[in-house]
């Protein structure tokens, strides 16, 4: 299926701004939210068909929300891409446990990231 819908969920505005403008070059449709909570609701409600998460977060972490959407039935099909400043091994480890598709660590490096969506589209 191609990836057209983007989720990016992330309480940082700059990175939800910097994350959305490398997307929207590409063409692809873009939807935010601030925080865990909000992406695992997003998610249901709108269907995206990717979602790019932060880890570090109020609320739901990244890696619960990741689990909350891959273990739910209706939004199990979707693939997640933890986004983080976490970069230790032990990190992108634990993520892919939660049901992660990828891994990206920030600062985003935009050829690396649009490769990892093309990759799952």
């Amino acid at each position: 299926m191609p990836i057209k819908k983007i989720l990016v969920v992330d309480d940082s505005a700059m990175q939800r701004h910097f994350i959305g403008e490398i997307l929207k070059t590409k063409g692809y449709e873009v939807s935010f939210a601030e925080d865990g909570d909000a992406g695992v609701l997003m998610a249901r409600a709108q269907m995206p068909d990717l979602i790019l998460m932060d880890v570090v977060m109020p609320g739901l972490n990244g890696f619960q929300a990741c689990r909350a959407i891959t273990k739910d039935p209706v939004t199990e099909k979707i693939p997640v891409i933890l986004c983080t400043t976490k970069g230790q091994e032990t990190d992108k480890v634990w993520g892919m446990r939660q049901g992660a598709k990828d891994y990206v660590t920030k600062p985003v490096n935009s050829v690396e990231l649009l490769s990892k969506i093309a990759a799952l589209g």
